[in-house]
């Protein structure tokens, strides 16, 4: 997906029209002459010496193939093109000033932030990118809760959270972000010995690792009750970690997120079950403007983002 400038164009667009060679020190440089008017004064303006000042002028006029200062005595005069190009260095100056801004405010927001998301896209997903948040916003703590099945935004147990599950009550505020995609699968092992007895779509002989009575909710664990019509599953647990584990050690088939099963080494044994979950990004209403929330909600945001194929399988 790519990112849109505020005049709605992409950014690579922008990047293609750039002149080989363009620097914005020269752009810098360039407005400075032709406000000052002469070389001695741009350079003290800038903290530069003048040799420097004047060759980032001629490797700006060699990367635009134009001549933008006549060269005179008494100072720079601008040719009409640099006149033509003046507005343009302004405005990149304004962008200029207006990034730096926004990278100030990133640095000066703090405080704690509380998290609710479950454990497998704690663990393999949102932890891992977490250093990259950190060097943006070092001033933000953010609170990981993976017991979302205790957590309520409702009662304020956490700020915001990405989970599978829709709200149906609540003052807050939520955005689908993508979904999360799961399949059967089981170890390799596993795999090879039932090929010999099984045919596909027929789960009669499998055994089964499943979510105890506590998930029997999850889409996962109703998929599976209703294949075992009444038949005892050979393993029930209260983590997917667990049941991946299970599933590497050849206990059974289980039906898992793609992205953690072939991460795992695990073969998908049908890929699409039915019971792929969306993503949901759901904050606080009453934080949606709070700055440091923000930041966390675009980290995530962005993060689904850009591994939705993964994630989708």
């Amino acid at each position: 997906m790519k990112k849109m400038n505020e005049f709605g164009k992409p950014f690579s667009s922008y990047e293609n029209q750039m002149p080989r060679g363009w620097v914005w020190d020269d752009t810098r440089a360039f407005l400075a002459v032709a406000r000052q008017g002469t070389l001695s004064g741009a350079a003290a303006e800038l903290h530069l010496g003048i040799a420097t000042l004047s060759r980032r002028i001629e490797r700006l006029e060699k990367a635009l193939k134009l001549p933008l200062f006549v060269r005179q005595q008494s100072g720079y005069q601008l040719t009409e093109e640099g006149a033509g190009l003046i507005e343009k260095a302004e405005a990149l100056e304004a962008a200029a000033a207006a990034f730096s801004s926004e990278g100030a405010l990133a640095t000066q927001l703090s405080g704690r932030v509380r998290l609710a998301t479950a454990e497998n896209l704690a663990t393999s997903l949102i932890l891992p990118a977490l250093p990259q948040f950190y060097a943006q916003y070092p001033g933000i703590t953010l609170e990981l809760v993976t017991d979302i099945t205790t957590v309520n935004l409702h009662r304020r147990d956490a700020d915001l959270a990405l989970r599978m599950v829709k709200p149906e009550r609540g003052n807050v505020t939520l955005r689908r972000l993508g979904s999360l995609g799961f399949g059967l699968y089981a170890s390799p092992g596993y795999v090879a010995q039932r090929e010999v007895h099984h045919d596909a779509g027929n789960y009669d002989s499998d055994a089964f690792i499943t979510w105890g009575e506590m998930q029997a909710h999850l889409p996962a664990a109703q998929w599976v009750e209703r294949v075992l019509q009444g038949q005892e599953p050979a393993l029930t647990t209260t983590s997917l970690a667990t049941q991946l584990a299970a599933a590497k050690a050849g206990l059974g088939i289980a039906v898992l997120p793609h992205f953690l099963a072939l991460e795992a080494g695990l073969v998908c044994v049908a890929a699409d079950i039915g019971v792929d979950q969306p993503i949901y990004l759901v904050i606080q209403t009453d934080l949606t403007q709070s700055g440091r929330t923000r930041a966390v909600a675009d980290f995530l945001t962005e993060l689904v983002a850009s591994n939705r194929k993964r994630l989708s399988g």
